[in-house]
């Protein structure tokens, strides 16, 4: 499990890319501080959530999210005793199929403030993920719209406060080794 003091040392060395980022990284700085599990969903209306944004030679991974209707990366809660990271590639198996790794190191490439269901506050902490370059293969019970996009086309398709972060992601793409 990742120690909090070590999620906020990832989440110092990001570059924010807007104003926007800028204050969602404040506020998930602050929400570290405060007592109890920042991840626990039915302990506090404010909680940390995890995502990844899933790229390979074919692009970056986007789903239509089932309830919401908008074109996004696979994400969700932390369960318990469960980290970030681990969160993002479980979510992104569970979306989408695909399997996951992490880019070594781990590459925590954005975090995001933004309002969830029930009258939640998610304080979304975005990873970068690498798979293999297949299709994916959502269970029944997930959004079927979920498919590899290149990065310009994954920019006009994503829910339009993705459009920094993407734009962020296709810079960084071409200094891995992501080939898959």
């Amino acid at each position: 499990m990742t120690s909090l003091n070590t999620l906020r040392s990832q989440i110092e060395r990001i570059d924010p890319i807007d104003d926007r980022e800028s204050r969602s990284i404040a506020a998930t700085l602050e929400r570290l501080d405060w007592p109890g599990d920042p991840f626990a969903e039915e302990e506090n209306l404010h909680h940390l959530t995890a995502s990844a944004f899933v790229v390979s030679s074919r692009g970056v991974v986007l789903h239509r999210h089932r309830l919401l209707g908008i074109w996004i990366q696979p994400g969700g809660h932390v369960d318990a005793n469960e980290s970030p990271e681990s969160a993002a590639l479980r979510e992104t198996l569970e979306e989408t199929g695909l399997v996951a790794r992490h880019l070594d190191p781990i590459e925590l490439i954005h975090v995001d403030l933004h309002p969830g269901p029930k009258g939640h506050t998610h304080y979304d902490l975005r990873y970068v993920a690498v798979a293999p370059p297949v299709d994916p293969s959502p269970p029944e019970n997930e959004s079927p719209e979920v498919d590899w996009f290149d990065f310009e086309a994954a920019q006009e398709r994503g829910e339009s406060s993705l459009t920094p972060v993407l734009a962020k992601l296709a810079r960084a793409y071409q200094t891995w080794n992501v080939r898959d």
